[in-house]
This record gives structure tokens, sequence and C-alpha cells, in this order.
């Protein structure tokens, strides 16, 4: 699909008509050829060889796949290999991350889902079996790409007040994510601030959706395994009935949890797998659970694996069942730092008008975007990717899902107005 923004700004950076074109098809090569998490190898080269050819130096992460690439600093810092070799980048900080000089990092994800692509008659549905980028990535991906092509331009014209840096990071759908690889790996390093989307498809392209505070939620993986004497059916009070041990720890564990904290930290434990017992007249000795673990503050996802643990031994114990929980942490909240949200809202305003910008409600999915954001201020926006008289949407991580490709001018002008705008604070 073809579509002019409805409104430019005085801002350089706009995209032009033939970098968009060709961002569409990268997108669609990307879509094509989707990569699990830590197998991103094809995305990465890809992507190498476009910086290059802009003539920026991108560097491929210690971990084998993703890169960082910087824009605006000297060329002996922009050779230097993260990950081996910390890069220096002079910052005159302020204190706590959010003043002095340092760089605002845009980060995209590279990964794709496990999952087939069932989308029909679309001519760059996935060609891997079992594949696809399901959840926007590929958008994400190519968002910050041309960004940072616009940029490098900018940059040779003397338009870029602060340098930028882009990194594309691996893993994001593998708990807890790749981002705390990418931050060992020193992608942070010299960074003041950082932003980054996410595709949604509820929200129309050509819009965003901002939300100061938590926009995203606390997402763990809970195992849990049940054991205990089994024996007849005839005789249950000869054994540890397991069926009804698995059973109300499935019922009773989520209504414990959620009376253990505060009710509006929304912490919620859902089941996804109970497997118990082969024959009907035969109670089993071994039980499993697995699930998950959300929760919409920060607090109260600290608590949370005490707090779980407790519930799963107390009804287990009324059941003389031995339980083991396997608790493994994820990812924390996204909370979009207050200034940074305002930064990506006057960006997006500067390009398209303050009603191009919505509020939206956090979300109970999990972004491992939160990681970064344990170390420096940042904000993630939702980048509409619903297109025009689409009835309903399409939702993420399902087969079928595909994003309106005008949201790729929307996001590469959103992070170039930020740019220049966050270039700009400080003069």
């Amino acid at each position: 699909m073809s579509r002019q923004p409805s409104r430019r700004s005085e801002l350089p950076g706009t995209l032009p008509d033939a970098l968009r074109d060709e961002l569409v098809a990268f997108r669609r090569d990307l879509h094509m050829h989707p990569e699990l998490g830590n197998q991103e190898f094809r995305t990465t080269a890809a992507l190498k060889a476009r910086l290059e050819q802009a003539g920026l130096t991108p560097r491929v992460l210690a971990t084998g796949t993703g890169l960082v690439c910087d824009i605006g600093i000297e060329a002996e810092a922009e050779a230097e290999a993260v990950g081996e070799v910390e890069v220096e980048v002079e910052v005159e900080d302020e204190g706590g991350g959010g003043g002095g000089r340092g760089m605002l990092a845009l980060r995209a994800d590279i990964d794709a889902l496990p999952i087939p692509d069932t989308k029909t008659d679309c001519p760059y549905r996935s060609t891997v079996a079992d594949r696809a980028h399901a959840c926007g990535h590929d958008v994400h991906t190519t968002v910050v790409l041309g960004t940072g092509l616009v940029l490098a331009e900018l940059h040779r014209r003397g338009q870029l007040p602060r340098p930028v840096r882009l990194i594309f990071q691996p893993a994001e759908e593998v708990l807890p994510g790749g981002a705390p690889d990418a931050i060992e790996c020193g992608v942070l390093d010299g960074v003041r601030r950082i932003v980054a989307v996410h595709c949604d498809p509820k929200v129309e392209a050509g819009r965003i959706g901002l939300r100061h505070g938590a926009i995203t939620s606390a997402c763990d993986r809970l195992e849990v395994t049940l054991d205990g004497p089994g024996g007849h059916t005839a005789r249950p009070h000869l054994t540890t009935d397991l069926v009804t041990a698995a059973a109300k720890v499935a019922t009773e564990v989520p209504s414990l949890v959620a009376r253990r904290v505060d009710a509006r930290s929304g912490l919620a434990v859902t089941w996804g797998r109970l497997e118990v017992g082969h024959a009907c007249n035969v109670i089993p000795q071994h039980a499993e659970l697995s699930g998950t673990v959300r929760c919409l503050d920060l607090h109260s996802w600290r608590q949370a694996p005490d707090v779980v643990h407790g519930a799963v031994q107390e009804v287990a114990d009324l059941y003389r069942a031995k339980p083991v929980v396997n608790y493994v942490r994820g990812v924390p909240p996204v909370v979009n730092d207050p200034g940074t949200t305002d930064l990506l809202r006057d960006a997006m305003a500067a390009r398209r008008g303050a009603d191009s910008v919505e509020d939206t409600p956090q979300s109970l999915g999990g972004e491992d975007f939160s990681w970064y954001l344990e170390h420096v201020p940042g904000a993630m926006a939702r980048l509409g990717v619903k297109g025009p008289g689409e009835r309903g949407s399409r939702d993420l991580h399902q087969g079928d899902f595909d994003a309106d490709e005008y949201a790729i001018t929307v996001g590469v002008e959103l992070f170039t107005a930020a740019a220049l705008l966050d270039g700009a604070d400080e003069g």
C-alpha cells in the first residue's frame, strides 16, 4: 500500500519515496525468511550489508547475531567491537542517566516466532515451515534500519545534533529475552536514553499509542510437579490423590496469590498445561502443571516468586502431595519514563499533529525492552499497523498476522524527529 503522510513537518528527516519503497521490500524479505531467537544469521547479515552500504560501521554482537551501529561519533569509536572492546563515548552525565550528552538509542528486535504462517494470497508469506514474523519484529527492524539510513544522511549534512545508536537485538521471544545478553555486550555504554516501538493491530496506521508508567506487564514461567504414592481408585485413602491435588493447585493457587499482594498489581497465575494420570482406575504418582505469572507493577513482580512458592506449598500440603516449583524469571514490566514518553509525543506531534497520538492501556503482554529500562530511562510506543477500513484486528502471535506497511514510514519519521528533538534539548 502506498500512501503519502497526511502532514509534513518543518523538521528534516522525512522519508523519500525511493527509500520508502526500498524499506517495504526489505521488510517483505524479512517476512519471507523468519528466523528464531539466536538464529538470526541471515537477518543480521542483511542488516549489516545495508548499513555498510550507507557508509556506517555496524558491529555484530559477541553473541553471534544482532548488531549495534552508531551514527555521528568518531570513526575510531565506531570501529570498536561491542562485546569485545568497550566503546568509548564521552558522556557528561548529570545524574540518573537523564542528562548529559550521551546517545539516544533506538532498539529493534529481530527474531520470529515458532508458528506457521497461515496467511493466504500473500506474496510475501513465510517460506520457512512453522516460522513466522507474527509479532511485527520485521516492522520494528525495518523502522530502525530506515531511521539509521535517514540519520546517516542528516549527519553527512551536519544536521544531526547528537550521536544516535541503533540496536538490533536478537531473541526477544526467548525468556528472559535477548536484552540481558545485549546489555552484557555493552550496547548501553554511552547511552543516555532508549526508545522502541511495538506493533499494535488495534491502532490505525498513521497513529501511535503512548502511556506514562507501565505499558506492558511482567511475565514469568511457572512449572510445578507433584508427587506421592499412587494406587487403585477403589482405595484413595491409602494414596496421595494426585488428580485431586493437581486440580486444587490449578484452581486455588491463582486465588491465593491474588489475595496476597495489592489487588492493583494484577498479579495473576494462569495455567496452560495440566498433565496427570493415564488410566481411569489408577491414581497416578506424578502430576505436572505449567503456566505463566503476569504482573502489572514492578514491586509485586519482585515479590511474586516467594508468594507463588508459598501458595503452591500450602495447597499441596493439604492433599499430602510433595511439590517442586520451578519459577523461571521472565521479564519485568516496561515502565515508560515520563520525559522520554513526552519526547515521543512531541516527535509524533511535530510530524503529524497532536491528534495522531492516543492514550494506550497497559498490556498484559511481556517485553524484554524492560531490561534496558533497569539501566537507562526510556519509553516504548505502540505503533499502529491497522489498515484503513479494516474490521476488527489481526492479533499478535497469530499465524495470519500482518501489518499495514504505511507504519514503516510513520515509525521512521517518529524516530528521526525524536533524535532531532532530543539533540536540540541542550543545544
